[in-house]
């Protein structure tokens, strides 16, 4: 066959790799005329990266080119022939125990305790999706019929699922990438995509106080469970519960903020489907800490904490920060402008206001930030100068006062500022530590 891979990204270049490996004619479409291509794919790049996709038998899209861009280039008949790495490991894979987790926030800690839970159960697990490792290339593990697999699932790669996963959870849903969306209802049509296609014997479990959440999950032919309310996990008296068994006391929980007893909730309510080995998940969530620049705690330095949040590139997870992080804080807010609307972020910001020392704000989005605060009535911010973390953490220690805590949620991408995520949180971290 002749296959067309769309974007040659992570993704991308593992697409490119299994399809190779399958003896198929590989040709490699990208905007990016300096894509380094291996000699035995041939390639398209540039403006033209979208011509002649009829002439191809297969076309693998990677995550970030909406299905409507393909559609527009070769017509709206092109999309039968679209496939993703995600639809073609489900379709594949040995084992179809496969656990596909998706929601704005909150994805990659649930999907590691999902599988951090399962291992102490006994089960071999794999984990890839949106966190880390492409499907695909779990597959060279050598997956047995009995394993699990987990899936950190976006909508980038749900809009266009073609099959569900045995158990698919959905968690908080809230307004984000509207800028790739056409509007917020195909947004939600994409995460009901993880469910549509699920079995009256698969199971659909959703965040029982979103109500998008419930819509989502509730397009699924299986057994639907909520959690934060039975049957699920949830919180009572301290304590987080399911089938009437205590799993553990929410203070000897390492991860900050309540919307963690979320992802917790949402990881046992699966885990419970497949084991009830509560010892297991007791001594999971007990010693669980936060992913990498996930309200990480980087160090203490003259009674200031240092937070990386550098994942929170969208206003929900920052959010969630300002209500996680107690005491005095100062935040470092902004970057590359998608020109989101920040409502709810800046109803959140007024509610903290008393906690809220100062926020200091960057990059391109700092003055729509200033305007936009100002206009709600809020004026206790700074825009920085400062274009170098360096600098940026520098005059945020200048700010703070002992026992306050310095907090980089930026809710807002690093393009232009720096790589990516996680090499703005990696400076944070290297910056800090050398305080």
């Amino acid at each position: 066959m002749k296959i067309a891979v769309i974007g040659y990204g992570r993704q991308g270049k593992s697409a490119a790799e299994y399809w190779h490996k399958l003896n198929h004619s590989v040709t490699i479409c990208d905007q990016n005329t300096s894509v380094i291509v291996p000699n035995w794919a041939k390639k398209q790049l540039g403006a033209k990266y979208l011509n002649n996709l009829k002439s191809f038998d297969l076309i693998v899209r990677s995550p970030m080119v909406h299905p409507s861009t393909l559609a527009k280039a070769g017509g709206n008949d092109i999309l039968k022939k679209v496939t993703t790495t995600t639809n073609e490991f489900m379709q594949v894979c040995p084992s179809k125990n496969i656990i596909g987790v998706t929601g704005t926030k909150g994805k990659g800690t649930t999907s590691t305790l999902i599988t951090k839970m399962l291992e102490a159960a006994g089960k071999t697990v794999h984990l890839g999706g949106n966190i880390g490792i492409d499907p695909l290339q779990l597959l060279k593990n050598n997956i047995k019929k009995d394993d699990w697999v987990v899936l950190e699932l976006a909508n980038f790669q749900l809009i266009d699922l073609k099959h569900s996963p045995h158990i698919a959870v959905c968690l908080t849903f809230a307004k984000e990438h509207t800028d790739w969306h056409k509007d917020i209802t195909e947004y939600k049509d994409a995460k009901k995509e993880l469910f549509k296609h699920q079995k009256a014997n698969d199971i659909a479990i959703y965040y029982a106080k979103n109500q998008h959440s419930k819509e989502i999950a509730i397009v699924s032919k299986g057994i639907k469970i909520p959690y934060l309310e039975p049957p699920g996990a949830y919180v009572k008296d301290e304590q987080i519960i399911i089938d009437n068994t205590v799993i553990c006391n929410i203070k000897d929980i390492k991860l900050l903020g309540t919307h963690s007893w979320q992802n917790i909730c949402a990881a046992t309510t699966a885990v419970w489907q497949i084991s009830k080995n509560a010892d297991a998940l007791h001594n999971t969530i007990c010693n669980f800490d936060p992913l990498p620049h996930r309200i990480q705690l980087v160090r203490t330095k003259n009674s200031i904490k240092y937070y990386n949040d550098s994942f929170s590139t969208g206003q929900a997870s920052t959010i969630a920060a300002i209500k996680a992080v107690n005491g005095q804080k100062v935040l470092i807010l902004g970057g590359y402008d998608r020109y989101i609307n920040l409502e709810p972020l800046y109803e959140t910001i007024l509610e903290h206001k008393n906690d809220l020392r100062h926020l200091l704000l960057l990059g391109q989005s700092a003055q729509r930030l200033a305007d936009e605060l100002k206009e709600h009535g809020y004026t206790n911010f700074t825009l920085t100068s400062s274009n170098t973390m360096p600098q940026i953490i520098k005059e945020a220690t200048a700010i703070a006062q002992p026992n306050d805590s310095i907090v980089l949620s930026p809710a807002f991408a690093s393009f232009g500022m720096f790589k990516d995520f996680e090499d703005r949180g990696e400076q944070f971290i290297k910056y800090v530590t050398e305080l």
